[in-house]
């Protein structure tokens, strides 16, 4: 039964997704900027949610390394820091692509 609502439910989305596209097609005259602003979109969604996802498991292992261990927090500390700096940089390169993108539009 589960299963079964979560299939209505998915084929609802793509109906509602698909039906202004083709409510709003054009003649093949050119525009059609629809691309770019999805593309922009995703570039800022999926980059925040991988690091958000990389945070929280960086944070949650060094939070449990340094309770198994509080002798090494100075250590587990330094490289946490410089993981999540990194982790951050990808979500600034989503943000760049989208700056990007929407500048096409």
């Amino acid at each position: 039964m589960r299963m079964r609502k979560f299939g209505s439910m998915l084929l609802w989305t793509v109906v509602l997704v698909l039906l202004p596209m083709a409510a709003f097609a054009e003649d093949g005259s050119g525009g059609g900027s629809w691309g770019y602003a999805l593309g922009a979109g995703l570039a800022v969604g999926l980059a925040g949610l991988g690091c958000g996802i990389g945070q929280g498991l960086t944070a949650g292992n060094t939070t449990a390394g340094i309770a198994r261990n509080p002798g090494a927090a100075g250590a587990m500390f330094t490289n946490f820091i410089l993981g999540m700096v990194l982790i951050e940089s990808i979500a600034i390169y989503g943000l760049v692509i989208a700056f990007l993108l929407q500048g096409k539009i």
